[in-house]
């Protein structure tokens, strides 16, 4: 792999998604926190300093989630159906090298925008005078984006293959499974089928636990994981993404166009 070339990649992917307006989703979240600011004191009695906590960083969460998967999905998807990617593939650049840039493009965005919403966030917390654990919620700031880094290898794997709205689909049904296949596993111990129990082990086998990196409860509590079992699942994520674009590659290049 040529590093260049995927930087390339990577930098036009970067400039035509803040072209497309995402980054306005910064000033959504703005909004909605001001919001939630002046709204919750009237509604909750002495909760609402966590409640506001939780807030945050589920609509964090969420928007990091709607780009990962509208955009993710249409990296490769839209280069095909446009035809584009065939004046690319004309031009001395492989496909892994296409793969990798396209998601570090995107996964750079993410990078960007939960920055941007962490910083709001806190400085919101802060002018409100709200307590809130600085160390868990970066940490957690940093695990969510693994998370969507993940989501977006797993909407470009689909994007490779299938049409946008399925891949979306598709996209958002392994997120919702990942973010509950840890308790897979518990259902089927609890289970006395032998057949559901392997099934849903199987499925923990070969779905993202996503739980690994969703920090959020913690983060609000101040209750992170030790080191190593964060670097653990550090390093689960980072290895389930490069498994994922060597999918994707590999799907990618018996595509023919």
């Amino acid at each position: 792999m040529n590093i260049g070339r995927i930087f390339a990649i990577a930098s036009n992917v970067f400039r035509e998604v803040i072209r497309d307006r995402v980054l306005y989703l910064i000033g959504l979240f703005a909004l909605v926190l001001v919001a939630c600011f002046r709204l919750l004191p009237e509604v909750a009695a002495a909760t609402e300093n966590k409640i506001i906590l939780d807030m945050g960083l589920a609509a964090m969460n969420l928007l990091g989630l709607v780009v990962a998967v509208f955009v993710g999905t249409g990296l490769v998807n839209k280069e095909i159906e446009k035809r584009t990617v065939l004046m690319l593939m004309a031009k001395p650049i492989s496909r892994t090298e296409f793969i990798v840039g396209k998601h570090l493009g995107l996964t750079a965005v993410l990078a960007v925008l939960v920055a941007a919403m962490t910083a709001i966030f806190i400085a919101l917390l802060a002018f409100n005078r709200v307590a809130y654990p600085l160390g868990d919620l970066l940490v957690s700031s940093l695990f969510l984006w693994l998370q969507l880094s993940l989501i977006t290898a797993v909407a470009i794997a689909f994007g490779v293959f299938t049409g946008s709205l399925l891949a979306t689909l598709l996209t958002f049904m392994i997120f919702l499974m990942g973010s509950f296949s840890a308790n897979l596993v518990t259902l089927g111990a609890q289970s006395k089928d032998a057949t559901i129990t392997t099934v849903t082990r199987n499925l923990y086998l070969v779905l993202p636990d996503l739980s690994r990196l969703d920090l959020k409860n913690q983060a609000v509590y101040g209750l992170l994981p030790p080191l190593n079992t964060l670097l653990l699942n550090a390093g689960y994520g980072v290895l389930y993404i490069i498994l994922l674009l060597a999918i994707a590659t590999l799907l990618f290049s018996r595509r023919e166009f």
